[in-house]
């Protein structure tokens, strides 16, 4: 490896950052990781810290997992590659859907369409939920509606069901006939409803009129995340996806969930669709699927929608869609052992306990800091800080101030992530206790910094 001031000196002179603008990586160096293990991660310097955001949302096994690492270099010497278009496959992937068939049963997703990750599966189920209109006829049903404060991706059709303007404005026009209703955003809404149950009814009466404005015979699909994650760790009312579930099916809708983040043990259960008792057509699948140790994803299908499909006899049903990577049998073996090892671990439980002591520690944190106006999350390792200059008006804090308590919190043994004016944490399902502790040590440094 080249040294730290090769590093530092070249990061930006050869290569853009997502989710940035250039300048600002020349301007502003990022934090260059060159080792992890456990829950750490060490960087160029040498300093080592808790990392509360799990890579991106996916590490939940931690850095060390040595069956995952086992199975990808036995793979690699068995068999590296080869293609599951028509024609061929590959041992790994159909034994990976078999499990995945079995640990998606409660949510009453059957097959699989594998992908190269979360943006991927996103792509993949909105396309396939256009055919399976077609195939039945309605060929009209074109649509998608979404939520505001939404994320799905950033391919064309991802984007423009997103509902943050930050991932649209400088690429449009994206993909026409996509829809937005309000998410039930408790902090702010339209609605200046403060009370849970009373928003999500509030919001399934704006995604009914949003139908019926449009012509339910003219939307394909309704997507959403079970908790909503990079828009701020935005958890509905338990009778949010219920209600939209039976929205969805009165109006012969389908109802994708995006459980790119969600699934796996995330929210204290194994998918996110299943915390709310909620099945779906389709869900998205990626992240921590392989731990992030290979680009990989699924989308899971039901039964209903693969009858569709499989008995089709117009010839409408050939699946046109596909990546090359699609079911690579690396990532399959990667994903198989990551399968077992999750659920050996029980990692739902442990995010479920460490998630709580987390979230205690959080709202202590807001009762000392009057920067913090909004502690979010209560199901598993998935919070978020949202940052104020006045809790009265809930003017968000200048767009400083959240760098400045990562800055300091990581200088105190913590990374976390900055996402507009919140700080979100989801770091890996096996944390301990004494993780937790560590974390919210570093935050407390953190918001001690600004006074």
């Amino acid at each position: 490896m080249k040294d730290g001031n090769y590093l530092k000196a070249n990061n930006a002179r050869s290569l853009w950052h997502p989710m940035t603008a250039p300048a600002d990586s020349l301007n502003s160096p990022p934090t260059i990781i060159t080792e992890a293990h456990g829950v750490r991660i060490r960087d160029v310097d040498g300093h080592e810290v808790v990392d509360a955001v799990g890579g991106l949302w996916n590490v939940n096994l931690g850095y060390s997992c040595a069956p995952v690492k086992a199975a990808i270099a036995a793979q690699l010497d068995r068999l590296p590659y080869y293609s599951i278009f028509r024609g061929t496959s590959n041992d790994a992937v159909i034994e990976l859907a078999e499990e995945l068939r079995d640990f998606f049963a409660p949510d009453g997703l059957a097959r699989a369409f594998f992908t190269s990750g979360g943006g991927d599966s996103v792509e993949t189920a909105l396309r396939l939920a256009r055919q399976y209109h077609k195939i039945r006829g309605e060929a009209g049903r074109v649509k998608y509606l979404s939520l505001k404060k939404g994320y799905h991706g950033t391919h064309t059709g991802a984007a423009s069901v997103n509902g943050n303007a930050n991932f649209r404005t400088m690429y449009e026009p994206l993909l026409p006939g996509c829809f937005h209703v309000p998410a039930p955003y408790t902090y702010r809404n339209p609605f200046n409803e403060a009370d849970p149950a009373r928003l999500a009814q509030l919001c399934l009466a704006a995604l009914e009129d949003e139908i019926a404005f449009q012509g339910a015979g003219t939307i394909a699909a309704f997507i959403m995340e079970p908790i909503l994650g990079a828009g701020g760790v935005i958890p509905p009312h338990a009778s949010f996806m219920p209600g939209v579930r039976e929205i969805c099916s009165r109006h012969g809708i389908l109802l994708i969930a995006d459980e790119v983040i969600t699934a796996f043990g995330r929210t204290g259960a194994w998918s996110g669709s299943r915390l709310w008792g909620v099945q779906p057509d389709l869900a998205c699948t990626a992240k921590a699927i392989t731990n992030g140790y290979f680009p990989f994803g699924a989308v899971m299908i039901s039964e209903a929608f693969a009858q569709v499909f499989e008995g089709d006899t117009s010839g409408r049903a050939a699946i046109g869609h596909g990546y090359t990577y699609s079911g690579h049998p690396v990532g399959a073996a990667a994903a198989l052992a990551c399968l077992a090892e999750t659920k050996r671990l029980n990692v739902k439980d442990n995010a479920a306990a460490r998630g709580a002591e987390m979230h205690a520690g959080l709202l202590a944190l807001q009762a000392r800091f009057e920067v913090i106006g909004d502690v979010r999350g209560g199901h598993g390792l998935m919070h978020a800080l949202e940052l104020v200059a006045d809790r009265a008006s809930k003017k968000p804090a200048d767009k400083a101030v959240p760098g400045r308590v990562q800055e300091a919190a990581y200088r105190a043994g913590a990374m976390v992530r900055v996402s507009g004016p919140n700080i979100i944490l989801s770091p890996p399902l096996v944390l301990t206790s004494a993780d937790v502790q560590v974390i919210l040590a570093a935050l407390e440094a953190g918001f001690s910094a600004l006074v």
